[in-house]
């Protein structure tokens, strides 16, 4: 399908997505984020996609936040429906069935910033920049993803103060799992992705789900809930299926 804001592309078993506005540093207006929205509920029901790479058109900004210009333009009531479907759109990404890895390959301020802290795996480059800016702007967001990524203290530095997180320090703190030169920044994301992609889908599935559900439980209840899931929703091929390639390396007859 074509979009108008976002690029899709099918490498293998990847879906990768590019927001699609760099004269706009991927500004996020209204159809963007519909665009992206739309496109993540065609993947989630093509089981022939197993992971899912997000990065920015251009070469300065992966997302530079919301389109204020849009927002400025818009009645009081108009807003509120943009906010409950970005809220929804939200969700929708920070609980979506298939892991997604952020190629971020430039700015990641406001909402471009909670975007990536709601992704599953994020790499970036040296070009890569976090400001997590809502309340400079008298806004609230990302109180609910990135501690679970930074840590508390970290989260409340860099939600009160805005300032500039840059790419060395982002990897350092965990709002990144890897820094690559920007040159190498799409390879590295389609090998992870790779990577993920080779495992069984219904376990990388099973598993975010379990991490996802979890957060906040006390450590037995996890243990419980996945010891529930490996004897039903999760349970575990035989061995002579989950170990075939070791067995036929081996030139094992099962």
């Amino acid at each position: 399908m074509s979009y108008e804001n976002i690029l899709t592309e099918r490498i293998d078993k990847i879906a990768l997505i590019t927001l699609n506005r760099p004269e706009k540093l991927n500004a996020m207006n209204y159809e963007l984020a519909s665009d992206l929205d739309e496109e993540l509920t065609t993947i989630e029901s093509d089981d022939d996609v197993r992971a899912v790479i997000l990065t920015g058109a251009g070469p300065r900004a992966f997302s530079s936040g919301g389109d204020i210009i849009q927002m400025v333009g818009m009645t009081t009531e108009d807003l509120a429906a943009r906010s409950e479907f970005r809220s929804q759109a939200n969700w929708h990404i920070a609980t979506f069935r298939k892991p997604i890895i952020g190629a971020i390959n430039g700015l990641a301020y406001g909402a471009g910033a909670m975007l990536a802290s709601m992704l599953d795996i994020r790499i970036g480059c040296e070009l890569t920049e976090f400001r997590f800016l809502a309340a400079r702007y008298g806004r609230v967001n990302s109180t609910w993803s990135l501690p679970l990524l930074v840590g508390m203290g970290k989260a409340k530095e860099l939600l009160y103060t805005g300032r500039v997180v840059k790419a060395d320090e982002a990897e350092r703190i965990g709002l990144l799992n890897q820094v690559v030169p920007s040159a190498q920044l799409r390879d590295t994301a389609i090998k992870m992705a790779q990577l993920v992609s080779e495992n069984d889908s219904r376990m990388v599935q099973g598993i975010k789900r379990l991490l996802h559900e979890d957060i906040g439980m006390p450590w037995r209840e996890r243990f419980d809930n996945e010891r529930a899931a490996r004897a039903t929703s999760l349970k575990s091929n035989h061995p002579r299926e989950g170990f075939k390639e070791f067995l036929d390396r081996k030139g094992i007859k099962a």
